[in-house]
């Protein structure tokens, strides 16, 4: 008698039924005539997108002190294999013919699709609830926080503020950050985006971005900074805007370039059969010797050895006199003081999003820069380009932070909205 989880089992996993000339040699692995196949509904394949969601997944697990956007930088930069992960596969594994679908990958993995992926994989394996996301772990935002204001060049003392902002959202609390994939709603926290949207919300308090008021404390610091040399310097946004756009777009264009001269054929080529091997090995030779010889012509410069994977992809040390380093500065020509707490200079603020969809999905409106501040835009592409993530994307999550850190603002609006649909009717 089968009891009720083979039978679950057998519908999950269907044996493959091909016939003998589907599995021959000529055809691939048993995997390839498989995936070939039409996706029946509820069954999960393991693609490429799908085994670097289940590496994320581990990563997660054991809540190591690396985030998604960490994960697809280090696979963008080779240190993951991803893309031709199969030439690094012995010499023993058979791979060609229907094979190629598996691994074939000809696109660099999406932030969205692999986060999407990852709670489909989790729900599909049917995993506990994950272990708990503290304090002390790397994923907390507090901490996350700190390491991209070290990224960005800005100020240690806006640490405080960001943490501030996390208590009064709660997205500080262990089970808003846990992930739990059998909960009603599963659902992931986009770490490093989350602890990006906190700092963009915190620079908006501080310094408005409506491309006028920032440059207004600028003057203010920049007149302090010259009379008191010996102090510590206030944070200058104009300066730091500067030294941080010049880095920005150096290291933006050295991507782009690196992007487009990344060899996509691999030196380990596919082939459908053994009957095609030594013509895909001939024009792969072919095509390598094309490369040597227009590469000798454009570039006579050797190409630079693969850097160590880093957390971090800007490096502002004292030594380099054009790029100062701000983490030191203070902020206390933002800041002023009542009684014993600290309050922003600045007494406005503006809302990335006013109004939310009506689904129960709360997506925000669409991201359109010509709608918001140059300073706004520049900050959201500058964190984006280190996530590897759309903007719109970033501007989504800056978003759900206000929502949560005013609540009673959104709440009034929604109000409004109901009882003009009330005087409507």
């Amino acid at each position: 008698m089968e009891s009720q989880s083979d039978v679950h089992t057998r519908k999950s996993f269907p044996i493959s039924k091909a016939s003998q000339s589907e599995t021959s040699v000529c055809s691939g692995s048993l995997d390839g005539v498989e995936y070939s196949q039409r996706k029946e509904k509820g069954i999960v394949k393991m693609t490429m997108p799908q085994t670097l969601a289940f590496c994320y997944l581990s990563l997660l697990w054991q809540r190591e002190a690396i985030t998604l956007s960490d994960l697809l930088r280090f696979v963008e930069e080779d240190h993951i294999p991803y893309i031709n992960a199969f030439q690094h596969f012995p010499e023993q594994m058979k791979l060609y013919g229907r094979d190629r679908g598996i691994f074939g990958t000809e696109s660099w993995p999406n932030y969205d699709d692999i986060y999407k992926k990852t709670i489909e994989v989790a729900t599909f394996l049917d995993l506990p609830r994950f272990p708990e996301i503290t304090e002390d772990c790397y994923l907390h935002p507090n901490i996350l926080c700190m390491k991209y204001l070290m990224e960005v060049n800005l100020p240690d003392e806006m640490h405080s503020l960001t943490c501030h902002v996390v208590k009064m959202t709660g997205m500080g609390e262990v089970d808003f950050l846990t992930f739990d994939p059998i909960a009603k709603m599963a659902k992931t926290v986009k770490y490093d985006v989350q602890a990006v949207a906190i700092i963009v919300v915190v620079l908006k308090l501080l310094f408005l971005l409506d491309d006028n008021l920032e440059w207004s404390l600028s003057n203010l610091a920049e007149k302090h900074n010259e009379k008191n040399k010996k102090d510590k310097p206030w944070f200058d946004f104009r300066k730091w805007y500067q030294i941080m756009k010049k880095a920005f777009d150096e290291k933006k264009q050295n991507w782009e370039e690196a992007r487009a001269k990344y060899l996509w054929k691999s030196e380990k080529p596919l082939y459908y059969s053994y009957v095609d091997k030594p013509v895909a090995y001939k024009k792969r030779e072919m095509v390598v010797n094309l490369q040597k010889q227009f590469s000798t012509l454009v570039d006579s410069t050797p190409t630079a050895g693969k850097k160590s994977p880093s957390s971090f992809q800007f490096n502002w040390t004292g030594e380099d006199t054009e790029r100062t380093c701000f983490h030191g500065h203070s902020l206390q020509g933002v800041l002023k003081e009542k009684g014993q707490s600290l309050l922003t200079k600045n007494s406005l603020y503006w809302l990335s999003t006013q109004k939310f969809c009506r689904c129960y999905c709360t997506h925000v409106t669409t991201y359109e820069e010509s709608n918001y501040s140059l300073s706004y835009q520049f900050i959201l592409n500058l964190f984006s380009f280190l996530l590897r993530i759309k903007t719109s994307l970033l501007h989504e999550e800056v978003s759900l932070v206000e929502k949560e850190l005013f609540k009673k603002k959104y709440s009034v609006t929604k109000k409004k909205s109901k009882s003009k649909k009330v005087r409507r009717y």
